[in-house]
């Protein structure tokens, strides 16, 4: 079932969204070569501890997962497309990273993610990641009451194919306000004008994944979260929490720009 959300409830979510994206500037600020992926969870940790704020990802566990998972932030690196484990990996120049966190805050929840590289950057991955910006960007404009969830699907596989990327099949957004995960699913690939009408109220979280190589292949690493390119291709992955408004979209989770 889809929950519309009062304005009311769109502001508290938006408090819970700026400090996702303080945890996620915090992240950024800390990567750097030699640091390792625990100290960037740190960081994100710092800024759910000083706000009051508590981690919807930290001990969640699906059905899928063989355990909980253990952190505040999922930190995928290179070839990761989403859920890594935060470890004492520590970050080599070239790296591409992408860093997904939320935060619940007053019992509402905010969600967003950011790609970035560390060091000296490839051009192929400052693509990527421009790429995944811009079908973000493309995902919210289609975000608009009277549309339809395809219509944001579209929006984003549109920009992600005609740049010759994958897309893994079966992930994406979805709705989300008192839990992270709620009704409806948000793909990143669909056929316009099909899925649920969009509404005044309704919270989303939008968060395309691209994956370098063009192909769509992916599989499980072994620690039963981390989803890794077939070809080992890099990945890249972005986020918002947006609330559908008759005034047009409206992103709750504030972030600094990427690359």
């Amino acid at each position: 079932m889809v929950e519309l959300k009062t304005d009311t409830s769109i502001d508290a979510m938006h408090e819970a969204g700026r400090v996702v994206g303080r945890a996620l500037t915090a992240a950024r600020e800390a990567a750097d070569v030699g640091v390792s992926l625990l100290e960037l969870d740190e960081a994100a940790r710092a800024v759910l501890r000083e706000t009051g704020a508590s981690s919807p990802f930290l001990g969640y566990r699906p059905s899928f997962a063989p355990v909980p998972f253990p952190a505040v932030i999922c930190a995928s690196v290179n070839d990761a497309i989403v859920h890594g484990i935060p470890t004492t990996y520590r970050l080599r120049d070239g790296d591409l990273v992408s860093v997904d966190c939320g935060a619940e805050l007053g019992g509402w929840v905010g969600d967003s993610a950011i790609s970035f590289t560390v060091g000296e950057p490839r051009p192929a991955d400052l693509r990527l990641i421009g790429t995944a910006e811009r079908a973000l960007t493309a995902g919210i404009a289609a975000a608009v009451v009277g549309n339809r969830v395809g219509d944001i699907a579209h929006a984003i596989g549109t920009v992600c194919r005609e740049a010759g990327y994958g897309i893994p099949q079966g992930f994406g957004g979805h709705g989300i306000g008192r839990r992270m995960h709620e009704d409806p699913g948000v793909p990143n690939e669909g056929r316009p004008g099909r899925g649920f009408r969009l509404r005044h109220g309704m919270a989303i979280a939008i968060e395309p994944m691209l994956i370098g190589g063009g192909r769509d292949g992916y599989h499980e690493a072994p620690d039963g979260w981390t989803l890794r390119t077939d070809d080992g291709s890099r990945a890249a992955h972005v986020e918002h929490t947006i609330a559908v408004m008759d005034a047009g979209p409206r992103i709750l989770t504030e972030r600094d720009p990427v690359n």
